[in-house]
């Protein structure tokens, strides 16, 4: 009986770990670069948790307020990133 409770906790820490490990961390922030395309930084990244668009300008955020990556895109081309929390 403890070594089934032993295991059971052990597998609830190994999956609070993962989901830990989502793609807004500091690693896949390095890999953005001024140039790419939506469809390359959705690539590193995935879809974003939102976007807004003014004047020929997207502006999307993955993440919330308190751990996230903000890129810039100017037809279509990434321009200006920056990041909080990594």
């Amino acid at each position: 009986m403890m070594m089934k409770i032993k295991s059971i906790v052990l597998a609830c820490v190994a999956a609070a770990a993962l989901v830990g490990c989502g793609s807004v961390n500091k690693e896949n922030y390095e890999k953005l670069s001024v140039g790419m395309d939506y469809s390359e930084v959705t690539g590193v990244i995935g879809n974003p948790d939102s976007c807004s668009e003014t004047l020929g300008t997207k502006r999307c955020t993955w993440g919330d307020d308190t751990k996230h990556i903000k890129v810039s895109f100017i037809a279509d081309k990434a321009t200006i990133f920056s990041n909080k929390g990594l």
